[in-house]
């Protein structure tokens, strides 16, 4: 037998509603994200808000995990594909340089842009646990190279992570900043004339 759904149905997309809180989120960070602004944009009530996501927080929490499966999905993509680290990591800083600079949402990363200044412990600790993951998954992909000899055996699996990750995060700020795109490109550039 059929239940019977009970309250009004939803009178917006989901969807699109995240996408707006994900833009908001985007442009201004976490914290000085109000449920003002997020509603406003969303085009939702406070109490629709909170049926539908939660919290700030959880809504917070859905955004960024929608965010790594569409706008920040070439980094994953990059080095599930490439077949080498050192073209993953090339493949993927030059695609940030598109992702970062393009028009049609605000610039930069939203990870590394909603982190700034961000006092909420565990929207904070969830965001590092999320940048210190790509850390590992890029080492990972460097050692895996090291052991079948594509790179040297005294290559700095760690540092050379860290260091993709820095030039990556690096270029979302300059992004914000106002670099554009050939700029940022150039920088990919020159950053992988450091690998081996």
């Amino acid at each position: 037998m059929a239940t019977k759904q009970r309250g009004r149905p939803r009178s917006f997309d989901r969807q699109e509603a995240l996408e707006k809180a994900t833009l908001a989120f985007w442009e201004h960070g976490y914290e000085p994200t109000s449920l003002t602004q997020l509603t406003r944009a969303m085009g939702i009530s406070a109490p629709s808000l909170y049926a539908a996501f939660g919290d700030k927080e959880a809504l917070f929490g859905e955004v960024v995990s929608a965010y790594a499966r569409t706008h920040g999905a070439f980094a994953s993509r990059a080095l599930e594909e490439e077949p080498t680290a050192r073209a993953a990591i090339g493949r993927m800083l030059h695609e940030a340089a598109a992702a970062y600079t393009d028009p049609a949402h605000p610039r930069g990363c939203m990870v590394i842009s909603a982190a700034t200044n961000c006092a909420t412990a565990g929207v904070e600790e969830a965001l590092r646990e999320r940048r210190n993951a790509n850390l590992a998954a890029f080492e990972s992909r460097i050692r895996a190279d090291i052991a079948s000899g594509e790179l040297p055996a005294s290559i700095d699996a760690g540092a050379l992570a860290r260091f993709s990750g820095a030039v990556l995060q690096g270029m979302s700020q300059q992004a914000r900043d106002g670099a554009g795109r050939e700029e940022l490109e150039a920088v990919a550039a020159l950053a992988m004339t450091a690998w081996p």
